[in-house]
């Protein structure tokens, strides 16, 4: 009986590992960036946004579209002009 819980017990944690051994794997083929918007000249106040980015679709002064980490599709817009920044992972 014993032996049961501690199987049943290993069975738990398998699914984190193997999402962990996932990401793992697969950033030795893809790489991954961490975008940084701001609305306006001003870093660092509410107006900024941070994500982390796997695939950009389109870069343009007053445009971004993107597909995060998570493999949602994100487009940003902003009249004025929008302030990013992009550094790799």
């Amino acid at each position: 009986m014993a032996t049961l819980k501690e199987f049943f017990n290993k069975i738990k944690t398998v699914p984190g590992k193997l999402i962990k051994f996932w990401y793992w794997f697969r950033s030795w083929f893809v790489s991954y960036y961490v975008l940084k918007v701001s609305y306006n000249a001003t870093w660092g106040d509410s107006d900024d946004q941070e994500f982390i980015v796997s695939k950009f679709y389109k870069k343009q002064p007053n445009y971004i579209k993107f597909k995060t980490q998570e493999g949602e599709i994100v487009e940003i817009r902003g009249a004025e002009g929008l302030n990013y920044r992009i550094q790799e992972l």
